[in-house]
Order: structure tokens, then C-alpha cells, then sequence
């Protein structure tokens, strides 16, 4: 059964918009009628348009981490009481009142009803539901633990939701520094200095290297502050233009992972992921190869998912995982301990969940240390920075006092 999208006019004369459900859009009308509402416009749902197009990928609409994770935990609920698939979705739709939400999820209830599996519906919208989530989806309805899958991939997002938030919030107080301080010396080179400089020059004394060094640095912010603000913003848009060529991301992301402090949280965050995924896609069934390829493709560092990718193809070929990994030189010893332990004693699913988590918690760790440090750091420098200006104006004054006496 299509699915209908409507502008209406209520009693009051307001537009509404929404979307039916119906064989046609003439039963559209006549059920907008039924509600007292008097139809607009009725035309098939645009969402679904944009499905039938090779752009779908970029043009889908796409659902927040936020709305995915209730989505599916409301789906996953009704599940386990024993409601047919279809009206799950259909329930779920009428629940959320997010209009893009509904859109979506009638759209996929559409495809169900069709006689497609949920996992092909959520494939209508890439960008809402990516790969990770549909392949999971695909394997509880394989293996008949849809409720159960989708109960832990509720879980997974909930857990990528928190952790996004937790960086978020620790970042509010460090970015507000930064932007302090740059502002405070901004108006401290533009405006304060040169108005100090006049009363210098008047003197005729020769002023301190440290004066003579800010003063310089005041003249460059007043003349050349604009163009330079100007030539960064130009370098910031090239460079990231230039990251999106294959090879230079390439190479970029390989220094990338042996730069000191980045380097360790960069491979942290990444094999992190990829266990947190590689557990979740195991433990639902997915085989072990197409896990690996769908956790790869996850992953932020591209020279770490070439590493998965040539892992993946080890592992095809016979070889353990836990060799595979340990032949790309670049995940850490425990994990690959672990996970060896957990393919010895065959146990490789529950060693997989233990891994993710083990990571997560180092990744969070190192995170909480770093943000921490930001914030004194920030303070330290503004203060350094303020410190410098002022000595830079006071050492001629208590020269000038010295001459005098």
C-alpha cells in the first residue's frame, strides 16, 4: 500500500501536513474529509521518490543517532510482545511526531507489506539506517531473534549517543576559553597597544625588546589582521578539499597514527569501533568475514580500514583473526590476546563483546585525561599570552620612572 503525503486545511483554517496510508489519493481525500480536514494537495510520498533515484544515497533523509535509538527500541519492544512487523512500524510512525520520522518509517512499512523484508525496506533509506544497522537487522530476521538483535542495537546506539555527548559537553568549557583568548589578544593588539605606542614614541627613550617584539606583533593584527583571517580560512577550505583525494587521505591518515598523543587516541578511537561492531555483527550472526567488512567500513582512519580490508582478506583465506589483525601492526596487544583466547576456547562472539568493552572504556579514559588537561592548558596560555602584553607595557613605564628619579 503507497504511501501518501497531504497539505490540509483544519477548521481554523491552518495548513497541516502529514501522510496516509491508501490505494489511491483519491481515498486520501476522502478519509482528510472524513476528519474534517479539506485536502491541498495529495501526491505520493517524496520520500519515496527520491528512493527510486541512484541518488538516493545522498538525498535520503537521514534520522539523528537520538531518533534512530528510540526508533528502534520501540520497534524492538513491540516485537517481543508479538506484533506483526507491519504494524510495529505502523505503530511506531503514529508514536514519533517527528514528520520526517514518519515519513520514513511508512515508507519501509510500504516495502514490508510488499512482501520485502525489513531489512530491504531499511534499505530504502542509506542514510538513516547505514550498513551496520540493516546487516544486524538481517541477521536477527535469519536467525529469528529480531527482538533480541534489535533490542542491542538500541543499546549500541544509545552507547554511541552517550559517548558523543559526554565529548560535547566536556569540549563547551575549552572551546569558550579559546575563543576568549583569542578575542582578549585580538583587542589587546588592535586597540590597546597602539594607543600605548603614541605615548612611547613621545619619549624618545628606547623601548624593551619585549615591547619592541608586542609592538611589531600589534601592527601586523591591525594591518594585516583581516587578510590573514582571510588566508586561513582559504588554507582551512583547501586543506580540507585536499583530504578528500583518495591517496592524499591516504597518507595523511597513516602519519596520522605515529604522531605522539594523537596517534594513541586515534588508534583508540578506531579499534574501539571497529571491536564495538565487529561484537555486535558476530553476536547476531552475521559470518565472520562480512562482519569484518562491514565493521571496516566504519572506520574513521582510512589507512586503518585498508588494514581490515587486507585482514578481511587473510582471514577468508584461513587464516585466524587474531593473526590477521596482529599482521597490520596497529591494534593493541590486549585486544589481540583476547580475541585469541576467545577463538581457542571458542568463544569468540562473548570475547568480542568483552573486547569492545575493554576498548571503550581505555578510549573514554584517555579522553576524560586529555579534556581535563585542555581546559588548565587554555587557562595557562590566556593568562601567559595577557601576562606577556601587560609586561611588554609596563617595562617602559618603570624605565621612564627610573630616568626621572
Amino acid at each position: 500500500m503507497p504511501a501518501f503525503e497531504y497539505t490540509a486545511l483544519n477548521g481554523r483554517g491552518r495548513q497541516v501536513k502529514g501522510i496516509f496510508e491508501a490505494d489511491s489519493a483519491r481515498q486520501v481525500r476522502q478519509l482528510l474529509r472524513d476528519k474534517g480536514l479539506s485536502p491541498l494537495t495529495v501526491a505520493v510520498s517524496n520520500a519515496k521518490k527520491v528512493d527510486q533515484t541512484s541518488w538516493s544515497q545522498w538525498f535520503s533523509p537521514s534520522l539523528s543517532v537520538r531518533e534512530r535509538a528510540l526508533v528502534t527500541r520501540q520497534i524492538a519492544t513491540l516485537i517481543a510482545a508479538g506484533l506483526p512487523v507491519e504494524e510495529c512500524l505502523l505503530a511506531v510512525s503514529k508514536q514519533s511526531e517527528n514528520p520526517r520520522t514518519q515519513r520514513i518509517l511508512i515508507t519501509v512499512r510500504s516495502k514490508v507489506m510488499e512482501g520485502f523484508s525489513l531489512a530491504n525496506g531499511l534499505a530504502e533509506y542509506p542514510r538513516a539506517f547505514p550498513d551496520l544497522f540493516r546487516a544486524t537487522v538481517a541477521a536477527g530476521e535469519s536467525a529469528g531473534h529480531l527482538d533480541m538483535v534489535l533490542n542491542r542495537l538500541a543499546d549500541f546506539t544509545e552507547a554511541e549517543l552517550e559517548s558523543k555527548q559526554r565529548v560535547q559537553q566536556a569540549m563547551v568549557y575549552p572551546v569558550i576559553l579559546f575563543a576568549l583568548t583569542i578575542a582578549i589578544l585580538a583587542g589587546l593588539l588592535g586597540y590597546v597597544v597602539p594607543d600605548i605606542v603614541k605615548v612611547f614614541s613621545d619619549t624618545g627613550q628606547d623601548l624593551p625588546t619585549l615591547t619592541v617584539f608586542i609592538i611589531s606583533l600589534s601592527d601586523i593584527v591591525k594591518d594585516w589582521g583581516l587578510v590573514l583571517l582571510i588566508v586561513a580560512l582559504l588554507v582551512s577550505v583547501a586543506a580540507r578539499r585536499a583530504l578528500q583525494v583518495p591517496a592524499i587521505r591516504l597518507h595523511y591518515d597513516r602519519r596520522l597514527l605515529h604522531v605522539p598523543l594523537i596517534a594513541k587516541m586515534s588508534r583508540g578511537l578506531n579499534t574501539a569501533q571497529f571491536a564495538s561492531t565487529l561484537s555486535i555483527l558476530s553476536a547476531s550472526g552475521v559470518p565472520l568475514v562480512e562482519a569484518m567488512k562491514i565493521a571496516g567500513q566504519v572506520l574513521s582512519n582510512s589507512w586503518l580500514k585498508l588494514k581490515v580490508h587486507e585482514a578481511t582478506v587473510k582471514v577468508s583465506e584461513g587464516v585466524s583473526l587474531h593473526a590477521a589483525l596482529e599482521q597490520s601492526g596497529y591494534f593493541p596487544p590486549m585486544m589481540l590476546h583476547m580475541i585469541a583466547s576467545g577463538e581457542a576456547s571458542g568463544e569468540l562472539d562473548h570475547m568480542l563483546v568483552r573486547v569492545a568493552n575493554h576498548m571503550q572504556q581505555d578510549v573514554e579514559m584517555l579522553l576524560g585525561v586529555i579534556l581535563s588537561l585542555f581546559g588548565p592548558f587554555m587557562l595557562l596560555l590566556m593568562g601567559g599570552a595577557v601576562f606577556t602584553i601587560v609586561m611588554a607595557i609596563l617595562l617602559p613605564i618603570i624605565n621612564l620612572n627610573q630616568l626621572v628619579a
